[in-house]
């Protein structure tokens, strides 16, 4: 039955031995050669890949590229942020006898709250007081916008760069609405100080390791999920859609509804990936979800490979270990080179590197395996050293 499932998965074995070398990567390679600050930081950029797993599925295997992802991502983020705060201010209210801590905010409320003079908590927030709810709302807010949003364009066929605008006004929307509503987000500073989840203290070093591999299984199951989509009818006919819209129009399929799926389900991958980040990092902030993060995100997908789960993943880590790297290095110039890299990735090869690997990959193990035989090797070897013997 495991096999089976497996098999459906992943059809050969090409396919079975790059999520196999993915996951010996994510769950052993990176913490071998990571300290607890650098685990931190790839968990921080495994936390965006999630974001670049669902835009394959919306841009690589839809159709329909995104530049507002990072809104989603976002509302995630902000959602288990919002639960986190709520915890902090808990805490400091079982501290209440501390003169000083009366004198700096009101019990039980966030302090941005008491920095703008909000005497109640919002009723906006009165789901985050429970974890479970918490979990609910970070799955499902972003993808009830999502499918809202989808279904009011694509029912009137907006696609292509019209889609693109829209998605990008609302993440700028987005970025308006989080750092305006200062006294319910915390406004341009974000929710910050995040200090325990569930009593659990998230800015230890135990918990950073534990937090990467969290992050690191969850973003292996959500390709696992993905998979599972793609390799269903939704996932074909998506690929029809994305290939030839108006015949599976004609076929009598409403091709909206397909969309808005990819979309939504786009959007809630997302959405894990911005909690996760939250829990990672110990703060969310509106510079987070603007335009910028988005077109990264779309970087991502396109440098790692638009039609590949897998390739997205290895080409977020690629762009945040480039960008951090050259940003040390070459401070001035980090942007000129990450844009000259990705214009070169995307003229010479479209299908990012995963295009590159499927193209090159076959030969290049084909080469490994003749070259690495031992017979092969006796067998160019054994006439020189017949030859040596002789001249000697």
């Amino acid at each position: 039955m495991f096999k089976q499932s497996i098999k459906k998965l992943f059809p050969d074995r090409a396919h079975q031995l790059s999520f196999l070398i993915l996951a010996v990567v994510l769950l052993v390679g990176i913490p071998l050669f990571c300290d607890s600050f650098r685990l931190n930081m790839a968990a921080k950029y495994l936390s965006l890949a999630f974001a670049a797993v669902g835009l394959v599925i919306c841009w690589g295997y839809g159709g329909i590229l995104s530049l507002g992802q990072a809104a989603f991502w976002g509302i995630g983020g902000y959602c288990m942020a919002a639960f986190l705060k709520l915890e902090a201010a808990r805490n400091i209210a079982m501290e209440q006898g501390s003169d000083q801590i009366k004198a700096l905010t009101t019990v039980g409320l966030p302090d941005f709250m008491d920095w703008n003079q909000i005497t109640e908590l919002p009723r906006l927030w009165y789901p985050f007081k429970s974890f479970p709810l918490t979990m609910i709302c970070l799955l499902v807010v972003p993808g009830l916008i999502a499918y809202l949003l989808g279904n009011a364009i694509f029912k009137r066929r907006v696609n292509g760069v019209y889609f693109a605008i829209i998605t990008q006004a609302l993440c700028w929307l987005m970025e308006i609405l989080f750092v305006t509503s200062q006294g319910l987000t915390g406004g341009i500073n974000g929710i910050t100080d995040l200090r325990t989840c569930l009593g659990w203290d998230i800015q230890s070093d135990s918990a950073h390791n534990i937090l990467y591999f969290l992050t690191a299984l969850l973003l292996l199951g959500s390709i696992l999920l993905s998979k599972r989509v793609l390799h269903s009818k939704m996932g074909k006919i998506l690929v029809a859609i994305r290939d030839m819209e108006d015949r599976v129009r004609f076929s009598g399929y409403d091709v909206s509804n397909f969309k808005v799926f990819a979309f939504a389900f786009a959007a809630v991958i997302s959405a894990i990936g911005g909690a996760l980040f939250s829990l990672n990092v110990g703060f969310m902030s509106p510079k987070l979800v603007t335009i910028e993060p988005s077109i990264y995100m779309v970087i991502f997908c396109a440098l790692g490979g638009r039609r590949s789960l897998i390739g997205a993943v290895y080409g977020t880590l690629i762009v945040c270990l480039g960008r951090t790297f050259l940003s040390e290095k070459f401070p001035e110039l980090w942007m000129f080179i990450m844009g000259g890299i990705f214009i070169l990735t995307t003229v010479v090869c479209s299908d990012g590197l995963a295009g590159l690997v499927e193209q090159y990959g076959s030969r290049l193990w084909n080469f490994i395996k003749k070259y690495t035989r031992i017979d092969v090797l006796l067998a160019k070897i054994s006439p020189r050293l017949t030859l040596s013997k002789e001249q000697s």
